[in-house]
């Protein structure tokens, strides 16, 4: 992938954060959504959005669905913020990665609490 790409998909990714505080979508308002990453193709018309939700997979769902209403709007902020000729259509993908992230530190919390994680205090 090309340099400009990358620092356009970089570009599209902050302007879609920074776009979806401003949804007004009771949806998508009330949730913990980051922008984990974002893939513009090469000919500039399409990005593929990954987001995570922090939540139940239920209100993960309700988050997507929003943020699919909103895709028109999103894609107006987004190329007004990138500047390009043609914003692109903006494609949602869940990602689990923050929240299998955060259940994964909860279990090596718990474990540690309960004195069954290996090794030995340093301190």
């Amino acid at each position: 992938m090309s340099t400009r790409i990358d620092r356009i998909s970089e570009e599209v990714m902050k302007a879609l954060a920074e776009a979806i505080r401003s949804v007004k979508d009771p949806r998508v308002q009330g949730a913990m959504v980051s922008i984990v990453h974002c893939e513009v193709t090469g000919d500039l018309r399409y990005a593929k959005c990954y987001v995570s939700v922090l939540g139940s997979d239920a209100q993960a769902k309700e988050v997507m669905k929003g943020l699919k209403s909103a895709a028109g709007w999103l894609r107006r902020e987004v190329g007004h913020k990138v500047q390009l000729r043609y914003a692109p259509e903006l494609v949602f993908e869940l990602d689990h990665s923050i929240t299998h992230g955060a259940h994964i530190s909860e279990v090596l919390h718990e474990l540690k609490s309960e004195g069954r994680l290996g090794g030995e205090d340093t301190e």
